[in-house]
Formats: C-alpha cells, structure tokens, sequence
C-alpha cells in the first residue's frame, strides 16, 4: 500500500475536478491543468471537498503502488497550481551579476563577456526584484522548476565565494582558500 496514494487530495472551494473516463480537468482562479490517469489500472472518487484515487485490484503489487503515490502527487501539485500557484525565488550572488527584464526576455549579467538572453514561456511569469532576486511564478510545478534549473544552470554556486544563482534557502558547502 502506498502511504502518499492513500491520502485524500484536498480541493480548495474556489477549484474544481472534472472527470471524463482517465482524463482530469482541473479548474482554478489561476488557470487550468489537464492530466490523465490510466483507468485501466486506477478508479477515481470526487465528493464535494476531496477527491481520491484508488488501485481497483485488491492486491496492490509494488509497481502498482509506486504508480498510486505518483498519480496523487501529480493530481495533488496540480491542485495547489491552479489554486494557489508554485513560485521558486532565485538570487544572484557576486560582483555585478544583475537581472533585467527586457519584454518577454530576461536579461542576465553573470560575470561572463556577454550578456545572457533567457526566454520566457509564455506559461511562467517572471518578475525581477532589485536586481539579484528573481521570482518565478507559474500553474506548472514541473515547468516552474525546469525554467529555475536552467537558471541555476547557466551560472551555478562555486565553492570558494559562493558566487553564481542559487535558489532562497539553498545550502552552499564553502571550501577553504589556499594557504600560505
């Protein structure tokens, strides 16, 4: 039995579940997100405030439950995307790294001889807060942490004096300089 399968998924009053045979629609003042779910495998319930997903055979063999904790997390950050949203806040680090916005652009001065055009999919919304804070926003859990990775990617934390993108709260192992 899966532990993260078993929980019911909470709606919010403002969002609602739509089901048509294995497909999901799911509705909220931010937006829409489809999902589909095999219904050969799995049964969905939906009252008025929770919806549930369950195996519709008995015994539960380990893929089966691997795929039931899956589906339900899923279902689970696309509720929480439609309602609420998912942001990841990044922030550079080092002498003259900035950020700007330029349209549907951003604008990335990370030490290099060139600046670095980022663009944006039209899906996330990115917003620049002083100039080393950036604020990712978006109803796609999965696509508002591959846009912070690429980011991430594009500079990543160096050891010694910890310049580059890192994300709020992110732990960074500092190294010793050389000695004399």
């Amino acid at each position: 039995m899966s532990k993260i399968g078993k929980k019911n998924i909470i709606i919010p009053k403002e969002s609602s579940i739509k089901i048509e045979g294995g497909n999901l629609t799911i509705t909220g003042p931010k937006g829409t997100k489809k999902l589909t779910i095999n219904d050969k495998i799995f049964t969905s319930k939906l009252t008025e405030s929770e919806f549930h997903i369950k195996p519709l055979e008995k015994k539960v063999d380990k893929k089966t439950s691997i795929m039931w904790g899956t589906y339900r997390s899923l279902i689970n950050n696309a509720v929480k995307g439609v309602s609420a949203g998912h942001e990841k806040i990044l922030e550079l680090s080092g002498v003259g790294f900035r950020a700007n916005l330029k349209g549907e652009v951003l604008n990335l001065q990370l030490g290099f001889s060139h600046d670095i055009n980022f663009k944006i999919p039209k899906e996330i919304k990115i917003t620049v807060e002083k100039q080393t804070i950036i604020k990712i926003n978006g109803v796609d859990k999965e696509l508002v942490s591959k846009i912070a990775a690429d980011l991430k990617n594009l500079k990543p934390i160096e050891p010694y004096k910890a310049k580059g993108i890192k994300e709020r709260g992110q732990f960074v192992l500092r190294k010793e300089g050389k000695k004399k």
